[in-house]
This record gives C-alpha cells, structure tokens and sequence, in this order.
C-alpha cells in the first residue's frame, strides 16, 4: 500500500479568483456576470437579483471596470493571471509536480486545469485557492467548483482540499519581509494600513469567519513587525453596493487620517497573494487620491508577494503537508 503510494503521481491545482479575458466591456461584462452570479458571492434571491444584475448592474459597471483594467493590463495578459501562472510555474520547478492555474471565474478555468492534470495522470491532488482568510464567498465557492467538476470524473483522485492559511508562519514571515524590504528602499511612513477585501456584514453574521482571521493576520503581521497599537490600522476595501459591510472602511480611514496629523502611510493588502485590480488600480490609483486630496503626503503601496521567492518558499511547505 504505501509502495504503490508513493510512486502515484501528484499534483496541484492553483485556484485564483479570476480575471477578464481582455479589458474590454464585453469581456468585463462577461467575466462579471458569471462572478456575480454565483449565490456564494451574491447571497440574494436569485431571479430578482439576475434581473437586476442583467439590467442594470451589468450595463452600467462594465464600461467602467473596463477602464480600471485597461489602466492596469499588463503588455500581454492581465497582472493576476501573469502573477499566478508565474507562482505555477516556479512551484513546478520547485516541487517537481504539476501545477496547473484554474480560475474560479474565467480563464483558465478550473475544469480546464483539473482536465490537464488528469491526462498527466495524477492520483494525488492538492487544492491551493489564492485566499489566505475563509470565506464562503471565496473559498467555499472554489470547494463548490472543485466538486461540480469531479462529477464528470470516471475515477475520482485523492485530494487535499487547503481552505486557509492566514496564521500560516512561512506566510506572516513573507508578508513582514516584505514590509521591512519596502522600509529599506523608501524608508518608513507614520502609519501602516493592513487592508483586505471587504465582505457584507451579513455574511460575518450567518458564521463566515473571514473577519476573525483577517484580524488574527493583521496582528499577527503586526508583532512580527514589532509595531505599537499606534502605529498600524486595520481596514477594509472593495466595498460593492449599499449594504453594511465590514468596517472601519479603507476609504474612510485614508481621508480621515491627515487631519489626525498622519501624513504618510505605507499600504499592505494581505489577502491577495498575487496583484490585481483591487491592488493596482483600487489601491495604487484611487486611494493614492483620495489621500492626497485629504491632505495627505506620502502614500506608498507595498506590492503582493506575488513570485517572490519567500512565497514560494511557503507555499511549497504548504502544499507538501
């Protein structure tokens, strides 16, 4: 038994959120209504809420995202499918096994990746999503996906499913490094704002933990930065229609803090492994005005880790447990 386990084959499926094919209304709106329309991201009633998406959700946001993401589309493909095909590739190398990316939403997708790593004929599957914090909106979505795609499987393999990773040491140990190497090269502001996605209350309330552990790797990430209470902030981006989400907001921290005598601030997002639009255009873009216009001086980002070789490293003992 443990001879034949051993020489069976293993392998990973990468699972990212997604991306457009292009920066382009149509491949926008395309990418967005499938995202939008799955009842782990969208807890509504599904006719009234496909109605509104189709009519009025769909028609108005996509022209404008389009040109978010044309702000930041990289010379041949998106930054986050760039990033993610490159964390593949050098765990490939690393691990000696095949990696393959699945999107949850796009492409590739995730029938596509799981199909490749059943021709290269592998027993022994382990599932990485991209999300360091649990959410069913994220991760229970991608667990969802995995499922849905076995069903076609004439033989099932074995699999691991990882559904998070957010006290993981080899990753609050990267995400610091990664501040003290920003601090070397530009110096250090007054404040450092860890910002993670945000999520409708609602959700927190019906049992998703996701703001535990958002909360659990921001102080986490804050002692082994050796940080007073004063000297960091907890917050949340990425806010999406009227409902309470979680707080304080990102936006409103940025635009409070001058008048409070902070002037500089240096950015973190550490629940994007790989950089995206809600990084480089949300973050970098937006709220680098926001701040400014509020009085603000200096507003530095700290870019995700992305294939940095700490993360790498990290994620390679993750996936060998």
């Amino acid at each position: 038994m443990r001879n034949n386990q051993a020489k069976s084959k293993r392998g990973v499926l990468l699972v990212n959120l997604g991306t457009p094919d292009e920066p382009t209304a149509k491949a926008v709106s395309r990418f967005l209504r499938e995202f939008l329309s799955d009842p782990r991201v969208i807890d509504l009633p599904a006719l009234p809420w496909r109605l509104f998406l189709n009519t009025v959700v769909l028609p108005i946001r996509s022209p404008r995202v389009a040109k978010k993401y044309h702000e930041i589309w990289g010379e041949e493909d998106s930054p986050l499918r760039t990033s993610t095909r490159q964390i593949a590739k050098k765990l490939t190398e690393r691990l000696s096994i095949p990696v393959k990316v699945g999107m949850r939403y796009g492409n590739p997708s995730i029938v596509q990746a799981l199909l490749e790593l059943r021709q290269e004929r592998v027993e022994h599957l382990v599932v990485l999503p991209l999300f360091p914090q649990y959410s069913s909106s994220t991760t229970a979505s991608v667990f969802d996906a995995v499922t849905r795609a076995f069903k076609n499987c004439p033989a099932l393999p074995h699999f691991k499913f990882i559904g998070d990773y957010h006290t993981n040491e080899g990753y609050i140990q990267a995400l610091a490094e990664k501040v003290k190497s920003h601090w070397a090269s530009n110096g250090r502001s007054q404040k450092l704002l860890i910002t993670f996605h945000g999520l409708p209350k609602r959700y927190v309330k019906k049992g998703d933990v996701y703001e535990k552990q958002c909360q659990t790797t921001a102080a986490l990430l804050a002692e082994a930065l050796v940080l007073q209470t004063s000297d960091w902030e907890l917050c949340y981006q990425s806010r999406f229609g009227k409902a309470q989400w979680l707080q304080p907001y990102t936006a409103s921290v940025l635009t409070a803090l001058p008048a409070q005598g902070i002037k500089s601030v240096d950015v973190i997002s550490p629940g994007f492994p790989a950089d995206c639009l809600e990084t480089l255009e949300e973050l970098c873009i937006q709220y680098r005005v926001l701040f400014e216009e509020a009085g603000g001086q200096v507003y530095r980002y700290i870019p995700a880790l992305n294939e940095d070789d700490m993360h790498i490293d990290f994620l390679a003992d993750l996936i060998r447990i």
